[in-house]
């Protein structure tokens, strides 16, 4: 049998399991967060992005590379932190990839400070805390004595801060006391034996003021100086603390919260101990002015007892001159007298003057007189108004009576009116038959209408009327 082996560009198609870009994505995907899954991972925050929509974008870096990372907003507004660039972290992230572009990358569930990181934040944390309390308020502060009989020192007995501050001490001032507290300064147990050491000076009062402190390190060997059970002993404490840790760039809450603080434990020696050459330098300086001040004083007292003495009298000269004053003061008395007698007649002159012409009487009979006269010019003022106004009433009268329609029927003209009232003055409105009432200067009349006249034909009656009283 002879079988075709030939194989066609069709058949090694059909063969091949060809991806799509999409496929091999989406399975790409699925193989990791199978295979990998959720993992912790630490690293460095850089090229972070936060735009509007609340997620994070950024990368997680070493030394050698560096991978993609986004964390959503449901889960970065659970962080206690605000991340920034540099930031070691430690996180919880799901592997997976990004379809849309191929990318792997981290989608973080959990992020936390790893490291140095993670004490800073508890410092921040702790600083905000206090601070709202109040123990960092700089009026609460008290001041350090100028000259301690006694200074006492909380810190490691073996360490090289309190051969430093001894060291000082004895160059500076030998005769002051130093008391020795000693404390872990670094362990979990530095901060009980620390707060514990501040407590026992105060209940004590073995000193009049408190060194609090220890030499430089890292963070972490400085941390018990950041604890809160220090910072409120030393907040709590009644003796004036200085306080000195680490070096000049070291900075604990417990220099924040003490009374002074030194930038190293020598610095906090110098700070609280006067220095006893300067101080014997400072005492023959003053002995010197002090010197030079009572030779000054003596001189000018000297000097002002030579003017007194100078100017002293004796008591019977002085005794002269008081008889001499009284004499002449005793000639003066009746001319003074006599001149204060003479000013006080004047003076009650011109007052009697016054309060006569204050006189009430006075005034009463003036203003009796000014009544009167008013009374009399108020009686002629209203006669003659009434003579005037009786004279125009009379006018009015007069004119009155003259368009009175009274006046015109007693001439002898009557006012006719019909039954209803109607004045009658056009002859057309009325017709013969008609009765009329006809009013009289003194009663009336009832007349009844013969004929009713145009106007031409009543004008013709009329003037036969005038023609015959005429003849």
């Amino acid at each position: 049998m002879n079988e075709d082996l030939t194989i066609t560009p069709e058949s090694a198609r059909q063969a091949r399991d060809i991806y799509t870009v999409s496929r091999l994505n989406r399975e790409t995907q699925s193989l990791l967060e199978r295979e990998i899954g959720t993992i912790w991972i630490s690293g460095e925050l850089s090229n972070l992005a936060q735009p509007q929509s609340g997620h994070w974008y950024f990368s997680l870096k070493d030394q050698a590379a560096q991978t993609r990372c986004a964390m959503f907003r449901s889960r970065n507004t659970l962080l206690k932190f605000v991340p920034r660039e540099g930031m070691q972290i430690i996180a919880r992230a799901r592997v997976g990839m990004y379809e849309p572009r191929g990318e792997f990358q981290l989608l973080i569930e959990h992020m936390e400070l790893a490291g140095d990181g993670l004490l800073h934040l508890k410092l921040e944390q702790l600083k905000r805390k206090l601070a709202a309390e109040g123990l960092f308020d700089a009026t609460r502060k008290k001041a350090l004595p100028l000259w301690p009989n006694r200074i006492g020192v909380v810190t490691s007995p073996s360490g090289a801060a309190i051969r430093d501050i001894l060291t000082v001490l004895r160059r500076r001032n030998p005769a002051i006391d130093v008391v020795i507290l000693p404390v872990a300064v670094q362990g979990v147990n530095a901060a009980p034996e620390i707060a514990r050491a501040i407590g026992r000076a105060n209940a004590l009062q073995v000193c009049d003021v408190l060194i609090v402190g220890r030499g430089g390190g890292s963070i972490e060997d400085l941390w018990a100086f950041n604890e809160e059970l220090v910072a409120r002993a030393i907040y709590a404490s009644k003796i004036p603390i200085i306080s000195a840790v680490g070096h000049e760039i070291d900075f604990t809450i417990a220099d924040i919260v003490a009374d002074v603080r030194a930038a190293t434990p020598s610095a906090s020696a110098e700070i609280c101990s006067p220095d006893r050459d300067e101080v014997l330098r400072s005492l023959d300086s003053l002995t010197n002015r002090l010197c030079k001040a009572i030779t000054t004083r003596h001189l000018g007292s000297a000097e002002r007892l030579k003017h007194l003495q100078a100017r002293l009298q004796h008591p019977g000269r002085k005794l002269e001159q008081y008889h001499q004053r009284i004499d002449e003061l005793l000639q003066r008395l009746p001319v003074s007298i006599a001149t204060g007698l003479q000013i006080r007649r004047s003076t009650l002159a011109t007052l009697s003057a016054r309060v006569q012409a204050c006189n009430p009487r006075q005034h009463i009979a003036h203003s009796s007189t000014l009544v009167a006269e008013l009374r009399r010019r108020l009686n002629s003022s209203v006669a003659s108004q009434l003579v005037t106004i009786r004279a125009v009433l009379d006018e009015n009268v007069r004119a009155l009576k003259a368009v009175s329609p009274q006046a015109t029927l007693a001439r002898g003209y009557a006012i006719l009116s019909s039954h209803d009232g109607v004045i009658a003055r056009d002859a057309e409105n009325f017709s013969a038959g008609q009765q009329l009432s006809a009013t009289l200067a003194r009663g009336n009349l009832l007349v009844t209408i013969d004929e009713v006249l145009p106007a031409r034909a009543a004008d013709d009656v009329d003037d036969q009327l005038g023609d015959h009283d005429v003849g």
